[in-house]
């Protein structure tokens, strides 16, 4: 499974190593270049080109983002799922951080800590 939230050079880069029989699930395309996906590459490796709309779930299954909330929560509880967070900023900090995510400069997760918490 590749969760693609990039698309352009990422989404070739993703299509060259997916497994056989995997899936590449397209969540955006965060540099801008939306791409067009060789069908006949995904025909030959055998493997899916799913795309998720999350903010549409509000409109047409509203009761599936709790569910899937609360999976996701109870998955992080067991530890089974760990979200790479690559930097923790004071909330001074927080509008150059938001600039560094919106520049593609961060990696993973960027957490704004409120004032007083612990790093």
């Amino acid at each position: 499974m590749i969760y693609d939230p990039v698309g352009g050079d990422a989404y070739a880069k993703s299509a060259k190593c997916v497994a056989f029989e995997g899936r590449i699930l397209v969540v955006g395309f965060a540099s801008g270049s939306i791409p067009a996906p060789a069908l006949n590459h995904a025909l030959v490796k055998n493997y899916s080109i799913v795309g998720l709309h999350w903010g549409l779930y509000a409109q047409k299954d509203p009761a599936s983002i709790l569910r899937c909330h609360e999976q996701l929560t109870e998955l992080a509880a067991k530890g089974a799922v760990k979200p790479l967070i690559s930097e923790r900023v004071a909330m001074k900090d927080a509008a150059a951080a938001v600039q560094r995510v919106a520049d593609g400069t961060t990696t993973g997760r960027v957490v704004v800590l409120p004032d007083g918490a612990g790093r």
